[in-house]
């Protein structure tokens, strides 16, 4: 066996027996929905974008209906340095100016929100990018 097989195979038998620990819980939460939270920290690491898309599109797989709520700390940061505006914080809460309030919209739409949405499609699954501020 060839050294990339037999780490092929490592992958299958790590995934199988995954699945074989999970397959109780994917019986009791099948049919149903359920809320996760993606930390912005979490968003910044490629590699775990694309795997934490590809165990969404599985959830739907299995008939759990996944709910995806992302955060976005150290992206609206950046977003705010870059548009000269300070953060505040305030008992390690963000405290947001109305001149911030633009920013923020912009860097969880357009630097989160869809690109996760797009990668959850490309894995396979169904994905629908939604805020506060949608209507329907």
């Amino acid at each position: 066996m060839i050294p990339a097989d037999k780490e092929n195979l490592d992958q299958i038998k790590i995934k199988a027996k995954t699945l074989v620990e999970a397959a109780p819980w994917i019986r009791k939460f099948q049919g149903k929905i359920v809320v996760i939270k993606f930390g912005g920290n979490a968003m910044v690491d490629e590699a775990l974008q694309r795997t934490f898309a590809e165990d969404v599109a599985f959830l739907r797989l299995v008939g759990i209906q996944a709910v995806v709520v992302h955060g976005g700390g150290p992206q609206i940061s950046a977003g705010l340095a870059d548009a000269g505006i300070e953060s505040t914080f305030v008992d390690g809460l963000r405290v947001t100016s109305p001149e911030a309030i633009s920013v923020i919209r912009d860097v969880l739409k357009t630097q989160i929100g869809e690109p996760l949405a797009q990668m959850i499609v490309d894995a396979d699954g169904k994905a629908e990018v939604f805020n506060g501020e949608t209507e329907g």
